[in-house]
């Protein structure tokens, strides 16, 4: 099970404290630094052996299973939670320890749950286009904090290119009338080249069960704030267990770094010609090295109307996005509004 840490002084629970970046107890105040070493935080180099073989044997987890996801959460020791942050659901308890990796790294929380609440109604109060009720229906404590397993990529890619660049041109004739007409000629050449860039710290959600589309806008992390993993930092929350292995995460970080690549290669050659086409890109992967790490978000799972809406907000920086239900009577209101102003104006310009 998840460790449990007590105060000295007064035998409280301890949690760590985003504020403060310590253990502290709620009772007495008393806190506790966290010591870091960042000699710790590995660069593992990334090979074939290693991309079939990793296995997740490091350490034992106590979790607890959704009943609606299927989502595995490593829950602290002293959690009471039993809803789901991504779907709402219940939690089950596993009936057995789950294997997990130890992380690489991790960023802790630097929001506390007071100020994500403060972020979260400032956020829905501004949804306009939500129904009013909504606004009232939220109470504290539904956000949780959790934190979501990652993994980082580093490579050195070299991307010989082969493509084409366009010349435009205006070509004024006069047509068969006798009238003056231009048209815009393209003339292609073929064009080939090298580009290189060094990528550092690719990230690439573990999690399938976290809603990515709203993960992907607040997943700006800056990774130069990783401290080396420390089990008092999951005091007082709870963390994800992986689902996405290393080669697929791989895989993954591969497409974005080609995709990055491309678009080096589209804007080289448009220093020269007016248009690209038909980009062959042939990248070449050196010194990759890969981390295992978890990062802090506050997630909350709601039903409206029988409908399951997310919210996500980023632990480190605040950042937040989500899904709301849209009021019918106000959006039937705006379309009525429009269709009076358009007859009035037709009105007008009739008279």
């Amino acid at each position: 099970m998840a460790n449990i840490y007590n105060c000295e002084n007064c035998g409280g629970i301890m949690e760590f404290n985003p504020n403060t970046q310590t253990l502290q107890c709620p009772n007495c105040n008393n806190s506790i630094k966290i010591e870091n070493f960042e000699e710790k935080i590995i660069e593992h180099r990334l090979t074939k052996h290693e991309l079939a073989t990793i296995k997740a044997t490091e350490k034992k987890s106590h979790t607890m299973e959704c009943n609606g996801c299927g989502a595995k959460i490593e829950v602290d020791g002293n959690s009471t939670t039993s809803q789901c942050p991504y779907c709402g659901s219940k939690y089950v308890l596993a009936d057995k320890q789950e294997d997990a990796i130890i992380p690489d790294g991790i960023v802790p929380f630097k929001i506390d749950k007071h100020k994500c609440n403060e972020i979260f109604k400032s956020w829905i109060k501004g949804r306009w286009l939500a129904p009013i009720k909504l606004k009232h229906l939220y109470q504290i404590g539904e956000l949780q904090g959790i934190y979501i397993p990652y993994w980082t990529f580093d490579a050195f890619v070299t991307g010989p290119y082969r493509a084409r660049g366009g010349i435009t041109r205006t070509h004024t004739y006069r047509d068969s009338e006798g009238k003056t007409r231009t048209k815009t000629v393209t003339n292609w050449y073929p064009v080939s080249g090298t580009v290189q860039n060094w990528f550092d710290d690719v990230l690439i959600p573990a999690s399938t069960k976290i809603n990515t589309k709203i993960l992907d806008d607040v997943d700006q992390f800056n990774t130069k704030e990783l401290v080396s993993y420390s089990p008092e930092y999951m005091s007082g929350y709870n963390a994800e267990c992986f689902n996405i292995n290393l080669d697929s995460a791989h895989k993954n970080a591969c497409n974005e770094m080609f995709e990055y690549m491309k678009d080096m290669v589209r804007n080289e050659i448009l220093r020269k010609y007016d248009k690209v086409d038909s980009i062959s890109l042939s990248p070449i992967y050196n010194n990759e090295t890969y981390k295992h790490i978890v990062l802090p978000v506050y997630s909350l799972a709601y039903m409206y109307s029988n409908k399951l809406y997310n919210v996500v907000i980023n632990g480190q920086n605040g950042a937040i996005d989500g899904e709301y239900p849209l009021s019918a009577v106000k959006i039937t209101a705006i379309v009525i509004t429009i269709l009076i102003l358009i007859f009035i104006i037709y009105l007008y310009f009739k008279g």
